[in-house]
């Protein structure tokens, strides 16, 4: 039998016959699934998940696999060589092993409803059909190498490449002076209210995490509910559940990187023996598994590929030839991920069971902040961060030594309640400091938050006041150039130069993409930035790194310049650079440059995979905010002006009433180039607007393309 939704749950507004299961739409083509039981849900998930999200998750899934240049041709490569070496597919098949079987079991019906639409004929798509390509059936594991698809370069050890190549070329004490206070590409803002600061009288908790722009979208809004529980949130396309964010009406939860350190890099020695491959360990030479796996490539020669992993972990780069580095992580080392915590959330109905269930998460480490509707509001940190020696937290350490070793035994996260405010926005104060991490965001953005929270003209708090944060502008690293700019003499520079360098200092500091000003700053900013990276005291690094392709991002000294550009504005003259002079060259070359706004610089930049004759359905759109700002639609200075990085969902959870709450994504609910809810929610994302949480079924209409029964004599 059918039940009706708790009627104990906020915003769960029925009259009425109950709806039946299945799958329902809002105005936006959000999917709300409704099931008799958590698996059964589960499978009409992964029916959603295929038919709405069809060519992405099977994208992932060829990630995860290794299988891109397979699928697409020779451009995937360098992904799959990291994929096959770093062992995704295997760790995703131990932790799925290791899961407790009420987990196992759902997984698994997640997964049979994803077979179960290949099996009715509703996976195809344009981009299969442009492509030449076809989906394939899944196997339990699948979601959970989806998800570590998402998250393996989602930590620091990339950064620690980059670090060894200062330290080589430049030396070690060079590294400090790149410090950005945070890894390139992490970011996000989460903040939350009590009750007795807002004007319902219960919590509110908001935020926005920022990723890759990714076209279709990397979050998708569901609502999921059966007799168990009902709860809306933001999924992984490809995976069961509500991970990051998610409200039961009883609980909601959002979460943002704690920029913690948990993965280690080390320098292995490797020599072949006649037993094989071995390692020199703190013991002495140990034997290593190796093995040769082949790469197929659409359109070329198939790659053979040595994959070998030590005691620490698999190799991810180098090999017998010297500059072998092992990638040691706690989700391989303890077999698990954290799916073990996915259904005691959708469960929840207490901030206690909210963090009881993250107790069982592994990686990546989150920062989370929890609330309830009797008022408690908690902020934690989730997550295994390993006990060992600090330098394991700055460059690749060496294998063999002792002191580097792990010794199984973690660090406890710290854990507070809040009785006002809370903001998490990647900043130290957030992360937990020198104990779990050594880079966090610049405190820019959880300073300006706050600020905004505790403004008079604020109080008491409602769902408007938590939307406009949102879209705040003001650039907080301003005040870093504005002190450069005036410790230079007006009096010698161009005069052009000087009438800049005014303009920049009377500019009121918003982002806006309406503001010249803004585009002037911009402008000059970007000279600033290539200034100081060629300047020859950073030549060295411009040469050769020795490490894949798919680590440039991380390796790209104007992109480190830029993200680094205020700590070498205070110690550069450590490397011989005098900021003052590059400043004032900047001025001189930036006045001589076109007028722009900067929405007409800063522009939407999605990253997709679509095949040729699909990009032209690649939309854009004049974006406000940048790197720094709340808005944090970031750019690259000195390398990209237009934005391929920010907010990739934006919500609201209040905590009185549900109904109440909002959301949004930047493109839309649909995957499908050719479907009207493709990017229906740009407009309203690019201007600060979001979508009302819909959780009255009366106002839903049901999808009847979609089946909800499995298939005639098969279960999951």
């Amino acid at each position: 039998m059918t039940k009706t939704p708790d009627p104990a749950v906020p915003g769960n507004h029925t009259s009425g016959n109950a709806p039946g299961a299945g799958t329902y739409r809002d105005a936006w083509g959000i999917p709300h699934l409704r099931a008799d039981s958590a698996d059964q849900l589960a499978r009409l998930q992964g029916v959603n998940a295929a038919t709405d999200r069809s060519w992405q998750i099977e994208l992932e899934r060829w990630r995860s696999e290794g299988r891109t240049a397979e699928m697409l041709g020779a451009d995937g490569l360098p992904w799959d060589r990291f994929s096959r070496q770093c062992r995704l597919d295997d760790t995703a098949r131990r932790c799925f092993a290791a899961l407790d079987a009420d987990t196992q079991r759902w997984c698994t019906s997640f997964v049979a409803g994803i077979n179960q639409a290949l099996e009715a004929g509703v996976r195809g798509g344009p981009e299969f059909e442009e492509s030449g390509t076809a989906p394939a059936r899944w196997n339990p594991w699948t979601p959970l190498g989806v998800f570590l698809v998402q998250h393996i370069l989602f930590s620091t050890f990339p950064n620690k490449l980059f670090r060894a190549h200062v330290a080589r070329t430049l030396g070690p004490d060079a590294v400090d002076l790149f410090s950005i206070e945070a890894p390139v590409f992490s970011g996000s803002n989460a903040w939350a209210a009590h009750g007795s600061a807002t004007a319902g009288g219960s919590p509110l908790i908001a935020g926005d995490p920022h990723r890759l722009l990714e076209l279709p979208g990397v979050y998708q809004q569901v609502h999921l509910s059966c007799p168990e529980f009902d709860a809306v949130g933001f999924a992984f396309p490809g995976v069961p559940g509500l991970p990051h964010f998610g409200h039961t009406g009883h609980t909601a939860w959002a979460i943002t990187n704690a920029m913690a350190d948990y993965q280690d890099l080390f320098e292995e020695e490797l020599r072949r023996s006649e037993d094989g491959i071995q390692a020199r360990g703190p013991l002495g030479w140990e034997s290593a598994v190796a093995g040769v796996e082949m790469i197929l490539v659409r359109g070329g020669e198939s790659e053979d590929v040595e994959v070998i992993e030590t005691t620490r972990g698999p190799v991810i780069a180098g090999g017998l030839n010297g500059g072998a580095l092992s990638l040691r992580m706690p989700a391989r080392v303890e077999r698990r991920l954290g799916f073990d915590a996915l259904l005691p959330l959708l469960r929840s109905r207490r901030v206690d069971e909210v963090e009881t269930a993250l107790q069982r998460w592994v990686e990546p480490v989150n920062s989370v902040l929890a609330a309830d509707t009797e008022g408690t509001v908690r902020h934690f940190l989730a997550g295994l961060v390993p006990e060992r020696n600090h330098e394991n937290r700055r460059v690749p350490v060496p294998a063999a030594s002792p002191e580097h070793a792990w010794d199984g035994s973690y660090v406890r996260l710290p854990r507070t309640g809040v009785d006002r405010f809370e903001v998490s926005a990647n900043d130290r104060e957030a992360g937990g400091g020198d104990a779990v991490g050594m880079e966090f965001a610049p405190a820019h953005r959880a300073r300006r938050i706050r600020e905004l929270l505790e403004a008079p003209e604020a109080a008491p708090l409602t769902v408007d006041a938590m939307q406009a944060i949102h879209s705040d502008t003001l650039l907080g690293s301003l005040p870093a150039f504005r002190a450069l700019l005036k410790s230079l003499d007006a009096g010698v520079l161009p005069p052009a130069a000087a009438r800049l360098r005014s303009r920049i200092l009377e500019w009121d500091g918003h982002m806006s993409s309406d503001s010249p000003d803004a585009g002037a700053f911009a402008a000059w900013r970007s000279a600033l930035v290539h200034g100081i990276a060629r300047h020859p005291a950073l030549e060295p690094l411009a040469g050769a790194h020795g490490y894949a392709p798919l680590f440039g991002p991380w390796l790209s000294v104007a992109s480190r310049v830029g993200f680094a550009v205020e700590t070498l504005l205070l110690r550069g003259t450590e490397l011989g650079i005098d900021p003052a002079v590059e400043a004032a060259a900047a001025l001189a070359e930036a006045s001589a440059g076109s007028e722009q706004k900067w929405g007409e610089r800063h522009t939407l930049l999605a990253v997709h995979e679509l095949p040729d004759r699909l990009a032209s359905r690649v939309p854009t759109a004049a974006l406000s905010g940048d790197t720094g700002c709340v808005l944090s639609t970031e750019s690259l200075p000195g390398v990209e002006d237009r934005s391929f990085r920010g907010p990739v969902a934006r919500y609201v959870w209040d905590l009185a009433d549900r109904a109440n709450s909002r959301w949004v994504v930047p493109f839309g609910a649909d995957g499908n180039p050719e479907s009207p809810h493709f990017s229906d929610q740009l407009p309203l994302w690019a201007a600060g607007g979001l979508v009302p949480v819909i959780t009255d079924w009366n106002l839903l209409v049901k999808d009847p393309s979609l089946a909800t029964e499995p298939p005639s004599g098969r279960t999951p």
